[in-house]
């Protein structure tokens, strides 16, 4: 379903809308009072407050308390527009775009981004494990194609744009679903496979190229088979990873038109936003209700 603009305004016209929102998410409708424990009491807007009162006791609860918005003056409604931003275009907007649409300094859009691709990140944690028929690859990130060997990649020293160095993307995608990603030091077994388990079920189907990394799946319980590139095959019937490089090349012409330039510190904020979006990416709506219910979770470093 998509989410247009106008309704989007409709919806969030001003801080009180977006507060309550929040404290709707964050709460429900009408939550035990943790002051008297009245189950499903009934809480009023404090005047002049980004709060909301019990109506037995009186007892506060801030909606913005230990989430993004806690320490930051900007209005909660161009918090509410950079979201928006952010889940309803296709490669998302760089702090440069925020910055212009926001009217706030760099900084501070520069920082509403990262805070937003933080919530992206914890919005996808807990989720079940891969299954069905998963795609793994991996690809490189940044500088110079002629730096892709591993004798001039220093790995974790660059991310995309002009450097010299290239970063390691390591990607698990389910056919019809969800993909996976995370930056890696190296491409060897004892770094991938860990990852492989972690992520995808036993019994699960997988296709991979023919990365030495990957040979040794079938005794850990899982269906693989290898597409051979270096034999310039790319497809033996449904045995591929056409939707895994589809991935690659969205995620890097997203990186290189939008942002330019993401360094290796970073780069794995991006990849979560771009993974998050592409995962949601038949429910626009739902991505951006999905981004305000998860502003109370703790977030990652």
């Amino acid at each position: 379903m998509k989410y247009p603009f106008k309704q989007f305004k409709a919806d969030y016209p001003d801080d009180d809308s977006c507060l309550e929102a929040i404290f709707k998410l964050r709460f429900g409708e009408a939550p035990t009072c943790p002051g008297c424990g009245v189950v499903e009491s009934k809480f009023h807007r404090v005047a002049n407050r980004k709060a909301f009162a019990c109506q037995w006791c009186g007892h506060h609860i801030s909606p913005c308390a230990d989430t993004i918005f806690a320490k930051s003056s900007t209005p909660l409604t161009q918090w509410f527009h950079a979201m928006y931003l952010m889940t309803a275009t296709r490669n998302g907007v760089s702090a440069k775009e925020i910055e212009r649409q926001l009217g706030v300094t760099y900084k501070c859009a520069w920082r509403i981004g990262h805070e937003l691709r933080k919530l992206m990140t914890i919005c996808e944690e807990g989720d079940k494990s891969l299954m069905g028929h998963v795609e793994i690859d991996e690809t490189y990130v940044g500088g110079k194609e002629k730096n892709k060997h591993a004798s001039k990649r220093v790995a974790g020293t660059q991310g995309g744009g002009s450097g010299k160095t290239k970063s390691i993307v390591f990607g698990m995608l389910e056919r019809g679903d969800k993909v996976r990603c995370t930056v890696v030091k190296d491409t060897k077994r004892n770094t991938l496979v860990p990852i492989i388990y972690h992520n995808v079920a036993v019994g699960t189907e997988i296709s991979t190229d023919e990365n030495i990394a990957y040979s040794k799946l079938r005794e850990g319980g899982y269906l693989h088979k290898a597409v051979l590139h270096g034999q310039k095959e790319y497809v033996r019937g449904k045995v591929h990873i056409n939707g895994m490089e589809g991935f690659w090349k969205h995620l890097k012409n997203g990186i290189g038109s939008t942002h330019v330039h993401v360094s290796a510190k970073h780069l794995q904020k991006y990849v979560n936003e771009f993974s998050f979006r592409y995962n949601h990416r038949k429910e626009p709506a739902e991505m951006f209700r999905k981004l305000i219910s998860s502003v109370g979770k703790k977030l990652p470093d």
